[in-house]
């Protein structure tokens, strides 16, 4: 399951991060009514700071700012629903007592510790989002606020060692996932582990990809890629050694085809005001 899924169910209340009764029932593939059950067996395991149950006004809110909670299961619900802190998510998996309930806490925690990760390295830019409200740590339109505000901070250059493999995957990802508009990729190493990268990007992103030489491999597994996905369209191209990555308006300048992520090491840099350039001198020589 992917992880954007799991994290459009975590909601701050109360100051903790939390996930809902009716949406962690529905993840672990029971009822809502059984989740609760089950939990109400085995009590003593979940003290106050793993579960509690919402105020009416803590739900009312909520369902003010956030449309899913109208819909679906759980909209007429006669009790109020519980809220399961990271630790009570982990104690799910045990009364639940299932093989799919261990998988999916698994997924949910990686989740947490995802949106963790996400609020320490972005601590200081956080606390000065004066005029947004982060009240609810999830992508909502004032979560897309915050990533508008932490993309004007994106590192202009850096280096990644061999073995930072998941660190520069994930920087990656991050770009492609912030693009509004277009992508443009020029590396002359493609293979389908690029294609996977672009998985990430927001729906109605055009990505374009320039490359050498494109292999009958490259070309089956593109035509599989776009038989499930939005198209990806590449050209050959073989007038760049370098790689780049046009993410709408900003270059990136890669040392490493993106499939080497990690591998060895590599620097990148940022171009502010050079995509207008590159981006003439593609359509120079690119038809």
């Amino acid at each position: 399951m992917d992880l954007d899924i799991i994290k459009h169910k975590i909601y701050s209340i109360r100051g903790v991060k939390v996930m809902l009764d009716r949406d962690l029932a529905e993840l672990y593939e029971v009822s809502t009514k059984r989740l609760n059950e089950q939990v109400k067996r085995n009590i003593e395991r979940f003290p106050e700071r793993y579960i509690f149950q919402l105020t009416a006004s803590e739900y009312n809110s909520l369902r003010s700012q956030f449309a899913t909670l109208n819909s679906g299961r759980g909209m007429h619900r006669k009790y109020l629903p519980y809220a399961f802190t990271e630790h009570g998510v982990s104690m799910l998996s045990s009364v639940l007592n299932s093989e799919t309930a261990v998988k999916v806490s698994i997924q949910i925690i990686d989740a947490f510790i995802s949106l963790r990760k996400l609020i320490s390295r972005n601590a200081d830019i956080f606390r000065r989002l004066d005029s947004i409200e982060v009240k609810q740590l999830k992508y909502d339109k004032n979560f897309d606020k915050i990533f508008d505000a932490l993309e004007t901070h994106k590192p202009k250059q850096g280096i990644f060692f061999n073995g930072q493999i998941f660190d520069a995957y994930e920087f990656i990802s991050g770009l492609i996932r912030n693009s509004k508009k277009s992508i443009i990729l020029i590396d002359n190493y493609v293979d389908d582990t690029i294609l996977t990268l672009f998985t990430k990007r927001r729906k109605n992103v055009n990505v374009t990809i320039y490359t050498k030489s494109i292999s009958k491999q490259l070309k089956l597994d593109l035509e599989k890629y776009n038989s499930q996905y939005d198209q990806i369209k590449i050209k050959e191209f073989r007038d760049s050694h370098d790689r780049f990555l046009i993410i709408d308006k900003e270059v990136y300048h890669f040392g490493a085809s993106l499939k080497d992520l990690g591998k060895k090491w590599f620097a990148f840099s940022k171009f502010d005001k050079e995509v207008f350039r590159v981006l003439g001198k593609l359509k120079g020589f690119v038809g």
